[in-house]
Parts: structure tokens; sequence; C-alpha cells
């Protein structure tokens, strides 16, 4: 099984940025599900798999961030929800092609378990379905991802460690007077804790408020696991120009807190809503900075 340890003795490494925006800037409408591309539009999919292993990226996650049966459930394409997990890690494995590794997304349901909404049983089979059908078409790693709630993020892990294959579990954290603990009031050590003792290879946080917090919230997850870090902050708040969801942080000003984030301890580094290839880009060159400069 590849390790996450391993790769991260050897990092910091790069992951992508966002697909969603990219998906935006090729015609997606704001607030639609792109997961129905894998099938319908595979060649865009790849176009932005593709730019981020150009821009740097080491690995790239797969378009299936909403690809459960639950989140899916009014969807039309409901019934081909396994091929679109198969077609999303087809489509990252193409647009690797060697040079970067596919860590395939598995996103929330979009349902409260503490309001009743959804019961951990169909949640279990949900993301069960979505994880074998992710490793079964040759995903490297799976990415539990933007997870409010920690006892649906442990039921998603259990059904991805159940594939055998090293998994992530990434949390967000937007919420409290510091902007500091998920929408459940859970901290970043609290959560680091609890999915290090659950099992999970790796854990962090994406999305969020942006990269300027994202140094802290990885500091806090040091403080509690020995486990490798894996930090994917927004370019920012968004803000709306018209019809246009725009974000105001600029490439090189979210690149310049990669020192911040690796003296931090994260492993694993890449970005969340509002960042392009031209961000990867520019926090390669960071890094390749950085390294420079320790050799000196």
């Amino acid at each position: 099984m590849l390790s996450l340890e391993q790769l991260a003795g050897s990092g910091p490494l790069l992951i992508d940025g966002a697909w969603g925006t990219e998906f935006q800037r090729r015609g997606l409408p704001v607030g639609k599900s792109a997961d129905g591309w894998n099938l319908s539009r595979p060649e865009l999919v790849e176009e932005v798999a593709r730019a981020y292993v150009d821009g740097g990226s080491r690995i790239i996650l797969t378009n299936t961030f909403r690809a459960n049966r639950i989140a899916m459930e009014k969807d039309p394409d409901l019934e081909r929800v396994v091929a679109i997990n198969h077609a999303g890690v087809e489509i990252s494995r193409r647009a690797a092609a060697g040079r970067a590794l596919v860590f395939a997304s598995i996103g929330p349901s979009g349902k409260l378990l503490m309001s009743g909404d959804v019961d951990e049983k169909a949640l279990g089979a949900a993301f069960s379905e979505q994880a074998v059908a992710l490793a079964e078409a040759g995903a490297d790693a799976l990415v539990i991802e933007t997870m409010t709630d920690l006892a649906e993020a442990r039921i998603a892990l259990d059904a991805a460690l159940a594939t055998g294959l090293p998994v992530v579990v990434s949390m967000v954290f937007d919420s409290g007077r510091n902007h500091d603990r998920t929408m459940m009031g859970t901290t970043p050590a609290q959560a680091a804790t609890q999915l290090t003792s659950l099992g999970a290879h790796a854990v962090g946080a994406n999305c969020g408020i942006g990269v300027e917090a994202a140094a802290a919230i990885c500091a806090a997850f040091a403080s509690a696991t020995r486990l490798p870090i894996w930090i994917k902050p927004n370019a920012g708040l968004p803000q709306m120009h018209g019809k246009d969801v725009v974000y105001t942080t600029t490439a090189e000003a979210f690149a310049a807190y990669v020192p911040a984030l690796v003296e931090s301890g994260a492993s694993f580094i890449g970005g969340c809503c509002g960042t392009t290839p031209d961000f990867i880009a520019s926090m390669q060159r960071h890094i390749a900075q950085e390294a420079a400069r320790r050799q000196d």
C-alpha cells in the first residue's frame, strides 16, 4: 500500500487547486454540480486535471466530490453514480500520465445527521458504494474532504478504509469567534486526535476563510497528531461581481504563505475554491526558493 508518511517525508508535496471554479470558467453554472461532466464533457474535466499537473501538482484529485448517492438524490445522473466515479478516476489518471498520483475525492452528503435528514446506515452505504467504485477504478488513495461533522467524517472514513487504500480526512474550519472551528464546533486538535485514533493516514483542512488562517490551523493539527497534514485553503472569501463569483487573493499573494504552512507542519499543500493552475505554479516556485535557501 502507498505510504503517505513516506510521501510526506519527501515533501512538501503540491496538491492541485480548485475544480469547481475552473469548471465555472468553462461554462458550468454557479451552484451546479460538475460530476456528470465525467460522462458528458470528459475532455473539459481532463483539461482541468492536466493543467494542474502541468502547473506542478504531484497529486491531483478527481471530479467526484458530489458523486455519492445521497448528494445526487435529485440528480438525473443518479443511476450512473458508479460510472461517474469510475470515469472520474480514469480521467485524472489520463491527465496525470505518470507525472502525478491520483487521490480520489469523496465529499459530504449534504445532509445533517443531527437533524435526522439522513441516518448512519444510509450514509455508510452511500460512502461505501463510492469508495469501492473509486478503488476499483485505480485511485492511489482516497480523500474525504470538506467535512463539517466528525460523525459523518467517521462514517466516510470507515467506508474508505475498507478498500485498503490510504485515506486522507480533511475538515472545514470557518466557524466560531476565531474562525477556527467546524460548523459543529470541533477544533483542529480535536479533529486530529479523533481521526488519528480512527485510523486515518493523513488529516487536515480545506476550504475555510482563506490562506491567511491556514498556518494556525495547520499548527493546531500538528500539536495533536504525528500524521501527515493536508492543507488546501481558499483564495480568500468569494465576492459577487454582478453574476460572477470572484476571489480577490492573487496567486503570488497566496503562494507567499507557503513557507509559513511548511513551518507549521504541512506535508501536502494545495488550494481550494478560487485557486487555479497559476496558484500551483506560484507555490512551486516558492517551494523551490525555500529549498534553495535552506541549502545555502
